[in-house]
């Protein structure tokens, strides 16, 4: 009797423990479906995200107008943008260069547009979200010119006030705008040659995601560095980025129409 009571208690355990082994495969290969589940999702997010960046919303080559750019100068009327150590206004900063950017490259050949030319917003200054309205404002403009490059003009700040140096941004998925930022980047070391900044990628910037042709960002300082804020109120300075920013423009677009 105790035997065959030991026998059923043995059983009764390999019973239990085969249950337990084909549970724990069993959630295995639950685990494993929803990893793969997750995978294709993320795979067909991405897939879907490239078709959206790849769309016609993109506007190609032959569908824009390759000597045209357009140059926005960033902020201007209510909107001062940053406030420089030494009190300047980022706004104003933004116009003088952007209209030295203009001179220099009606001086190659190119036709250009300006977003401002004075010290206002692109939204009127009483309406409701006016700097919403403003950015979409110089998202139409840039959309209905249709350019070869549009390139909006800021100066840029920081709570370290060593940090300085200009930095272009470009969006994240768009190969067109990591170029003309590269470019761009290399150009600006024509000012600074010991400027160690990359371009770098954004995908947030309402600019870069919704223009249908490349755009990208070029701030030219950081106005909360005392010695790069002196110098970019300067007039002098101011031509000198300018000059760097035609530059990098007519490298980008040259290639652009060398097919390289």
């Amino acid at each position: 009797t105790d035997g065959k009571i030991h026998i059923l208690k043995q059983t009764g355990a390999l019973v239990k423990y085969t249950k337990f082994w084909r549970f724990q495969e069993v959630r295995k290969k639950i685990e494993l479906l929803v990893l793969l589940l997750a995978l294709a999702g993320i795979y067909t997010v991405s897939r879907n995200l490239e078709k959206y960046v790849q769309s016609d919303q993109v506007k190609s080559e032959q569908e824009r107008k390759m000597d045209l750019v357009v140059i926005d100068s960033g902020h201007g009327g209510s909107d001062p943008g940053k406030v420089g150590i030494n009190e300047v206004l980022e706004k104003d900063i933004n116009l003088k260069i952007s209209k030295q950017v203009e001179k220099e490259l009606k001086n190659k050949g190119y036709q250009v547009v300006m977003t401002r030319e004075k010290d206002q917003m692109l939204a009127g200054e009483t309406s409701g979200n006016s700097k919403i309205q403003d950015m979409k404002a110089r998202v139409d403009l840039i959309n209905e010119k249709a350019p070869g490059l549009a390139v909006s003009i800021h100066q840029n700040s920081y709570h370290e006030e060593e940090i300085h140096g200009a930095q272009v941004f470009y969006y994240s998925h768009s190969a067109e705008g990591h170029t003309a930022a590269k470019l761009m980047q290399q150009a600006l070391l024509g000012v600074d040659s010991e400027n160690t900044r990359q371009e770098k990628a954004n995908d947030t910037y309402y600019l870069l995601r919704r223009t249908q042709v490349p755009t990208i960002i070029v701030e030219c300082g950081f106005l909360s560095n005392q010695q790069e804020a002196e110098l970019l109120a300067g007039k002098d300075y101011q031509k000198k980025i300018a000059k760097a920013i035609a530059t990098g423009i007519d490298e980008y677009l040259r290639n652009a129409a060398d097919g390289t």
